[in-house]
């Protein structure tokens, strides 16, 4: 049954929200909460109260002024003579670049919206937070990749010095206030979701073939209740539109975002040996192939060809409200090869449903923001579910793959750098077995549930089966100062690897969760699923319970 609100509610949640914003507390109650505190107390007032809105303001206003301080340096040390800089060097300046820029775009987005007339509507904390926390990534990665290559030392000391990092995490933990105490309205979390779009993606292909070649009949896909904005077909036998992905996706339609147009992008059977990036500006695009083994997208990139682990991706995506139906993606590098992404993403409310995800080392990059992935199958070795995205896995088959002969197998590897950040890896209702080359192996390698990347990791496994390959300890250490500040965790799992009398002892590591503590890590809380997945077509379950 819908839930009727009425206007003078509405009206008084609105008061309530507003009130929130712009009451006054001291900033020493935010300095704490932040490992930034010395930073923080040099950004924010002392000895005053203001509201919360005051300090996001201040505090963005520096992380916007620090991040352009950051780029600039990235710039200069990219001028310098090619005689005094390796290519190694360039490549890594080159993501520092591109990630530098996205954060800009992510802070100047959180100051328009904060200073317009929907900050203080439901949900858009939950948008502000979701681009900090990007922001605070890509800033993270920049050096990351910058570890073991010439003149590492002497740049990542210009570039620490524009503080970019550390004025982020105070904008986190000034946004951990934005909309404090509010409640959002909680869903039934068994209740069926159904929308338009899944019709698109139910139907026969054959009939997605016909559309695809008849605008006229678009609206028929969806009951005529949402916008498609165009439904193309991608075929190497030239019978489509298109002959490759790529083209297809440069022909879409850009910044739709913010509407409810979609670009449905059918992808018929066939093997597809391109690299594709859907850049920022190619959002509510829709993939849709022909199943699991039949539209296959591959590359065989990976750092042992002198790549970055950020350019290794077979498929990238970073455009918003993207979707990816029944195709496998794969990266072919081999375990032998390092590092070797088959899909990073990076985008917001993005989905992968009914798909395919294989490679070795870190297969699937979950970089950023909130995404949700269902009735996947992934495969891979060493650390192939990583990154610092809110991801939530819901009824997909995990697949450990055999490793080199030094190795051990990691399913996870989450990067969560900030302690206010809302992301982390949530595992519902999935299956954890051995793929076929592992399972002949007879146990000979070790596989464990995850390793934590960062200081924060975080990474929750709960109602899953485990096969029996998973050691008894569970889990992985990474480093041992990570220990106490991590968070790990398993809950009502089965199967014959999910006893956890024997797993590890560290002060993040919980055995035992309660309702609430595990409600955190729902679709509906932990990615905001409830406002953002219906419209997709692809079913979910919101809760645990």
């Amino acid at each position: 049954m819908a839930m009727k609100v009425s206007a003078h509610c509405f009206l008084s949640i609105l008061t309530i929200l507003f009130s929130q914003s712009h009451a006054s507390f001291p900033s020493h109650s935010i300095c704490k909460n932040t490992p930034n505190a010395d930073h923080c107390k040099y950004i924010l007032p002392s000895n005053k109260f203001h509201s919360v809105f005051h300090y996001a303001n201040v505090s963005i206003h520096q992380s916007l002024l620090n991040s352009r301080t950051f780029l600039a340096s990235v710039n200069h040390f990219l001028a310098l003579p090619s005689t005094t800089t390796s290519p190694s060097t360039i490549q890594a300046l080159e993501d520092c670049r591109f990630l530098a820029d996205h954060s800009l775009h992510f802070l100047s987005q959180i100051l328009v919206r904060i200073n317009s007339k929907d900050s203080i509507k439901s949900g858009v904390g939950d948008d502000l937070h979701a681009l900090l926390s990007a922001a605070l990534t890509n800033v993270e990665t920049c050096f990351e990749g910058l570890e073991g290559i010439p003149l590492a030392s002497t740049i990542k000391h210009r570039l620490f010095q524009s503080n970019a990092t550390k004025s982020v995490s105070v904008s986190l933990a000034v946004f951990r206030h934005w909309g404090h105490g509010s409640t959002k309205p909680r869903r039934n979390p068994k209740m069926k979701r159904k929308s338009p779009l899944s019709l698109l993606m139910s139907t026969n292909k054959k009939a997605i073939h016909k559309f695809a070649r008849a605008k006229n009949h678009i609206k028929m896909l969806t009951d005529g209740r949402i916008s498609v904005k165009q439904v193309v077909m991608v075929s190497p036998k030239g019978d489509g539109k298109f002959r490759t992905i790529g083209a297809a996706i440069a022909a879409a339609p850009n910044n739709l975002g913010d509407s409810d147009h979609y670009y449905v992008i059918y992808v018929v059977t066939g093997v597809y040996q391109e690299y594709i990036s859907i850049p920022k500006n190619k959002q509510n695009l829709i993939l849709i192939g022909d199943g699991i083994g039949r539209t296959i997208i591959t590359g065989s990139r990976s750092v042992a060809g002198g790549l970055t682990t950020l350019n290794t991706a077979t498929f990238a995506v970073l455009g918003k409200k993207f979707i990816a139906v029944d195709i496998t993606f794969r990266n072919t590098a081999g375990p032998s090869k390092g590092q070797a992404v088959a899909i990073r993403n990076g985008a917001d409310m993005s989905v992968f449903y009914r798909c395919s995800i294989e490679g070795y080392q870190d297969t699937l990059y979950a970089e950023s923001f909130r995404q949700f992935y269902k009735e996947c199958d992934i495969y891979g070795t060493v650390d192939f579910i990583f990154g610092d995205a809110a991801a939530v896995f819901q009824n997909c088959n995990i697949y450990p793959r055999l490793p080199l002969r030094q190795q051990y197998n990691t399913i996870t590897a989450q990067g969560r750098r900030d302690p206010n950040q809302k992301t982390g890896i949530s595992i519902d209702n999935c299956v954890v077995t051995a793929a076929k080359d592992l399972a002949s192996s007879k146990g000979k390698k070790k596989t464990y549930l995850g390793r934590p990347w960062q200081q924060y990791s975080r990474t929750i496994y709960v109602k899953s089966f485990m096969d029996s390959l998973i050691e008894p300890s569970g889990w992985r250490e990474w480093n041992p100062d990570f220990d106490t500040t991590l968070y790990y965790a398993e809950h009502e799992n089965n199967g014959p690897g999910s006893n956890t009398d024997y797993r590890v002892n560290w002060p993040g590591y919980h055995k035992h969760m309660n309702n609430i503590e595990v409600d955190k890590f729902t679709v509906s809380n932990f990615i905001d699923g409830d406002t953002w997945l219906p419209v997709t077509g692809v079913p979910f379950n919101g809760g645990f319970h």
